[in-house]
């Protein structure tokens, strides 16, 4: 693999382990996650009482590294492309057959509202008016991995195909962009932190895309969520300040804006950021994935444990390095 190949492998090894390491966590409160596993850092099998997961093997990855293959597949087929119409129909059929599987790791709340619109006959440019929340941010990796940083229209164009459909609000499409502009920098070869500023700036000269919601700016958030990360040394303190002051629900102004504080203050251990993401509650495995992806994009493969990745790899039937090269190859 050349550096930009490896670049792309490492924001899809980051995404996979993140998701796989907050598999067990997702949508548990702090407390919860001690009383159930004590501090999370390794992967774990679920509890079986965990509320989305129940039971699920360690190593195991969820809709955020589904959704982004999903999202990998169709943009190397569109030849850079993603057709909505296709988008909607794939993400319908993953889901029923989730069903299927008897999972309960079906679409979020935005998603959901959308496809069934798509699927009770609705024009697809209707569709996604509310959705705020982080299911297009979670899944755009594969955006940045086949788009230039410097071309920003071509950019903000790829990432709006990926979130019309389900997040065609300013919230959802913002959250794609910072990520999706962060793992596009990190892939051409910027250090993290450099990328995380830089895409701050990026986003906010993109054209506004999506319906207005009341919702907080998640530029202005995650600009905030940074600031805590310098503020507090201690990192019991840090984390609790990032729960109580940032949050960590499913809305993007909360998850992509607690992902930018993790991927600044552990610049330097990437591994760690994916840690800490999965034991402070809410929505770990979108948090930890999205960090995973902005830190692997600029740190590469490497900076993630080769033993913990092997495992989610075979117990997820990833082949990353092929959508890797894949991506890249349009890029």
């Amino acid at each position: 693999m050349n550096k930009t190949e490896e670049s792309a492998l490492g924001a899809l090894t980051g995404l996979s382990l993140g998701d796989a390491l907050g598999m067990p966590t997702q949508s548990m409160s702090p407390a919860a996650i001690r009383e159930a596993y004590g501090r999370v850092d390794t992967l774990r099998d679920a509890i079986p009482n965990q509320p989305i997961a129940p039971g699920m093997p360690a190593g195991s990855v969820t809709d955020d590294t589904e959704q982004a293959l999903i999202v990998a597949d169709l943009i190397i087929n569109g030849r850079g492309h993603i057709d909505p119409v296709d988008f909607s129909k794939r993400l319908l059929a993953w889901e029923d057959d989730m069903k299927s599987r008897g999972s309960l790791d079906l679409l979020g709340p935005s998603t959901k509202l959308a496809l069934e619109q798509v699927r009770q006959g609705a024009d697809i440019s209707s569709t996604g008016k509310t959705g705020t929340t982080n299911g297009a941010a979670m899944r755009v990796t594969p955006v940045g991995i086949a788009n230039r940083p410097d071309d920003t229209r071509t950019l903000a164009n790829r990432i709006y195909e990926s979130c019309q459909v389900t997040h065609d609000t300013v919230a959802g499409f913002q959250g794609a962009a910072l990520i999706s502009t962060v793992v596009s920098l990190g892939v051409e070869g910027m250090p993290i932190r450099e990328a995380l500023e830089e895409s701050l700036r990026v986003v906010h000269s993109m054209d506004s895309r999506g319906a207005w919601t009341p919702k907080a700016s998640v530029p202005a958030r995650a600009r905030q969520a940074i600031h805590l990360s310098e503020e507090f040394l201690d990192e019991d303190d840090f984390e609790q300040h990032l729960i109580a002051d940032c949050g960590t629900s499913v809305e993007s102004n909360e998850s992509v804006a607690a992902s930018f504080a993790l991927a600044w203050r552990f610049a330097d251990n990437p591994q760690t950021s994916l840690f800490t993401a999965v034991n402070l509650g809410g929505d770990t495995d979108t948090i930890a994935a999205m960090t995973g992806a902005m830190t692997g994009a600029c740190a590469g493969p490497d900076a993630f444990d080769a033993a913990l990745c092997s495992q989610v790899a075979a117990v997820s039937h990833l082949n990353l390095p092929k959508a890797a090269r894949a991506l890249t190859a349009l890029r």
